[in-house]
Parts: C-alpha cells; structure tokens; sequence
C-alpha cells in the first residue's frame, strides 16, 4: 500500500483528536503543524494553562492565545482569545466539557448526512470519554482519552442555585451529557483533581512516540498551497524559514475564525472578496466566512452576605440552568451559569482585586496592549472595579443574528474582520431580556437569601423596562467564543455550503476542515466536546476511505 502524508493544520480539541486517530494507521505518515508550543509533558505546560480555577489563558496578551480584535455590535469591539498551543482553546477554556444535544446532531444531519444524526454519532461519543462518574453505560465510556467529572456541588451558591431553579419550576437534569429534558445540574468537565486535561495531553502526548506522527510547533502556516484545484500542502514560517511543506492531503482544523482565514487567504472564498484583494482564485466558495454563530453572554455581577470562595475546590461554572424561551426552536436555547469564585481570581489566579485585575497585564505588558488595541480597555477596568463580585453567566445558545469573518488585508498574517452583529434581531434581544430577569429571579428567590446581598450593576429601573434594559446588554456584552459555522457543511448544490458531510472542501481535492467552522451552527451547550468529536470523526471517515 502507497504510503499518504496527511498535513494538520492545529492542534487543539479537533486537532489533536484527529491526529491521534489518523496515526493508529501504520501506513499514514501524520505532521501535525501548530502556531503555538507543544509541550510533550503536562509538567510542561504553564502552571496557570493547568489551574482549571481560572482563565487565565484567555486574557488579553496572553502568549498561549490570539487575540483576534472582532466586534460583537458595530460600536463594541472586543478581544478573542482563541488557543494558540498544543490543546489549542481546549488548553484556555472553563474546562465545561457537555455534549451537543440529540436534536443539534439530528438538525446538522439535514445538511451533513445521516453520519450525523445523534444514534451514528453516540458510540463515538462513548468512546472519546472516560465518565469518571458514570462509567460504561448505553450513553458514557469509561475507556476513551478525555475524561468527563461533574463539577463538586458542595458550594452553598451551587446548591442554593439548584434549589432555586427548582424553586422557580424548572426540572432537575443531572446527567447534562445524556438525552433528556433540559433543566438544572451539574457541569460536567474535562478537569481531574484541578487539572485542565487539555486535548494535547489526553490524545497527543500518550502517542507521541509513534514513528508515523511528528507534532510541530512554532510553525505558522500562512495558506494551503494548490497545484490547480488540488491541495499540495501548506505554505509555513517556522525556525527554517518559508517553505512548502508537501502532502497527499491537508486537513484545516485551525478554528472557527483561523481556518476560513486561510482559505481565504489562499484562494478559497467569495470570488468577489478575493478580487479585491488581488487573491487568485481556486474555488468561488460564497459560504466561507459567510454566516457564523456563536452564543452572546452576559454576567449578572452580584455580592453575598458570607463569604463563598472555597479555594480549595477546583470547580469555578459548577451549576448549568438550561431552558427553553416561550417559542423557542431550540430545546433549551437559553443557559444561566453559576460561578463560584470571583470575577479576579477567574480572570487571573489571585483574590486580589486590584492586583489580580491587573497581574496578567504586568506580565505581559506590550502583549496586552497589542492585543486590546482600545477593544477591552473598558472591560479590565469594570473587571478590576468588580473584582470581587460573583456572577450568574447568561447565555443564549441558538441566537438568530449571524455573523461574518472577511479579509482586512491578503497579507496571511493579517488578522480578519470578525463581525458578530449579537442581539440585532428583536427575538434574541427578547431571549437574553428573559435570560437576565431569570437570573436576578433566582438570586431574589428564598433558596437564594441567605447568601444574596445585592445586585452590582443592575437596578430595577433597568430590569423593568425593555428599552433600558437592552441598553444595558448592548453595553455590557460578551461573547463565549463558541464560533461555529465559518466554513459551513452542505451538498455541493447549495452555492453557500464550503464542505461535505465528510469535511472534504466542495470543489477542490486534497483539502478537509475538520473543527467547529464546520457546524451549520452553534450548538445548544458548549461546543468544546462536539470539537473533540470532529476530529474523531473525520478521523473514521479518513481511515475508511471517505
């Protein structure tokens, strides 16, 4: 049998997982090329990358991310962290590790093809996980590389939380990975005794002995290089220099914003956006970067009568609220999260609030302002004034707005335009209104009393009036950087569909996506699993021929 070099353009959650899979094949030679460093121990990774309590990583300047400068409305821009090391934002996220919901994976398959629906997909499921809570079952593995513990409900905010949605009406959904209604439980988590199990140290690092498999870091990859319609490998800056790297085929599994970048910026796009750029064209692709989604967030800052930091727990989103809005297409297209540490220590390891709010600038100064570039000023100093606060996480989880991702420049190390467009459509202002007045419902509730002293931000002037209050979430937006659907599944007739059910481009050979870029759209919970998922995925269909 030929021997196929298979190039990988990322190593993080789809990446790393895809790598892994491919490898177990002998007669496949895998390169994975990464941005960032890649570790080959966990030891090696910086301390703050391992702490799940915090989120360190994702702070602006941060080595270990981008930073992408993107606008969540056309008047509020804001700073994107996206992973940039081995585990890619799988090594920075919150550790929230739910699966997709049956009715996403039976939605994308309208698109995909019938290896997406929720019965093709779930033994898979089962094999990427080691539930160390549930073990083997119909719906958990306790064999696969990722490791899946609940989040400790000892906190009196998590408990009370549970009890107010209770309180409140909603029903108890203890197993959030498990089909069913959607309601209040705990957050499963890839998170071992406080450790972030990160991609790379679940998938990669066990096999990275393997004749067949290199994992290569400091490499940046600036376009997929074509001989005509075929993908022929990549163009890369690494410590030699610029160069060609060869392969029979490339996989792009670089992210929701980086990977329709590339194509872009390699001929892959909107023929028209390509022109104007002076970008020679391989494939007129309309869908690429064409109609992202995401999930906007809000932050109900509030301060308790006692004291609830347990420094000695891991566990920072420990309790998910998941409902349905009146009308909602979604089943439970809105989520209330509660956080049990403070606004500092997440942000930045320490319960300080001055120093905390300002300790990932100092170690990375130039970084930092690099990287904020007047988009998140306003936000570290909010953060550093409510330092101390606690806060319920809003989030709306099937927003109708779509966003966009196009060229600023042809220059590959550019970075893109990002436009979000969050809350322009009167349903999804509508959704997050009653997003926010749940949350203020349960902190007011009698479950919640003995711990809630006060609002931080809000009054009600502001909760008891539309207009007032959708100022306020103007204002005051975030995003979960959940990006999905930049580089879109679909048949080849459909002019905005970039790949097949299989992750192969339409239009070109050689070339696959396989991350989140290519969801229709952003699913129902957190997309760090259905990342992980990707890569197995494309992985089989690889392996088999597809």
């Amino acid at each position: 049998m030929t021997r196929r070099t298979t190039v990988i353009v990322g190593a993080g959650a789809a990446g790393a997982a895809l790598a892994a899979r491919l490898s177990e094949d002998p007669d496949r030679d895998v390169l994975v090329l990464e941005a960032g460093p890649t570790p080959r121990t966990t030891e090696g990774f910086p301390a703050e990358l391992l702490d799940a309590s915090t989120v360190q990583g994702a702070m602006p300047g941060h080595p270990a991310n981008w930073s992408y400068l993107g606008h969540l409305t056309p008047d509020l821009p804001y700073t994107i962290a996206r992973g940039r090391i081995l585990g890619g934002s799988s090594t920075i996220n919150g550790g929230y590790f739910i699966r997709a919901r049956p009715e996403d994976f039976d939605r994308w398959a309208d698109a995909a093809g019938s290896e997406w629906t929720y019965e093709r997909v779930l033994p898979v499921l089962r094999d990427l996980e080691c539930d160390l809570d549930l073990g083997a079952g119909r719906f958990h593995g306790d064999a696969g590389p990722m490791p899946v513990r609940r989040a400790s409900q000892a906190n009196p905010a998590a408990r009370a939380f549970a009890a107010a949605a209770r309180e409140l009406g909603f029903p108890d959904e203890p197993d959030k990975n498990a089909p069913g209604a959607p309601g209040v439980g705990p957050v499963p988590q890839n998170v071992v005794d406080g450790v972030r199990v990160n991609t790379g140290i679940a998938y990669l690092n066990p096999v990275r002995d393997r004749a067949n498999l290199e994992v290569r870091g400091g490499c940046r990859v600036r376009r997929v290089a074509f001989d005509g319609t075929r993908a022929i490998g990549v163009e890369v800056d690494d410590a030699g220099g610029r160069r060609i790297v060869d392969a029979d085929e490339v996989v792009l599994c670089a992210g929701g914003i980086a990977t329709p970048h590339l194509l872009l910026v390699s001929g892959v796009g909107p023929a028209g956006q390509l022109e104007s750029f002076g970008i020679p064209i391989v494939r007129d692709a309309p869908g690429v970067g064409r109609a992202f989604s995401d999930h906007p967030d809000l932050s109900v800052g509030w301060r308790a009568r006692v004291d609830l930091v347990d420094p000695t727990t891991p566990d920072t989103f420990t309790t998910a609220l998941n409902f349905a809005s009146p009308g909602g297409d979604h089943a439970g297209d809105l989520e209330i999260l509660v956080c049990v540490t403070t606004t500092s220590h997440l942000l930045t390891g320490s319960s300080s609030t001055v120093a905390g709010g300002t300790r990932a600038a100092l170690r990375h100064p130039l970084a930092t302002l690099r990287a904020v570039r007047g988009a998140s000023v306003r936000r570290m100093r909010e953060q550093v004034a409510h330092g101390r606060d606690l806060v319920l996480l809003v989030g709306l989880q099937g927003e109708e707005a779509r966003g966009s991702i196009t060229l600023e420049s042809p220059d590959p190390l550019s970075q893109p335009r990002i436009d979000y467009r969050y809350l322009s459509t009167a349903h999804d202002r509508e959704r997050m209104r009653l997003g926010i007045r749940t949350a203020v419902a349960l902190l007011r509730s009698r479950s919640f009393a003995p711990l809630f002293d006060r609002l931080t931000e809000l009054d009600d002037a502001t909760l008891d009036d539309d207009a007032s209050l959708d100022a306020w979430m103007l204002a005051h937006l975030g995003t979960a950087i959940h990006l999905c659907g930049s580089a879109s599944v679909g048949p080849a007739g459909d002019p905005n569909a970039v790949v097949d059910g299989f992750g192969r481009v339409h239009g070109v050979e050689g070339l696959r996506v396989a991350d989140t870029s290519m969801l229709p759209d952003a699913p129902s919970r957190g997309p760090a699993a259905t990342a992980v998922l990707i890569g197995e995925l494309v992985a089989r269909f690889m392996r088999r021929g597809d």
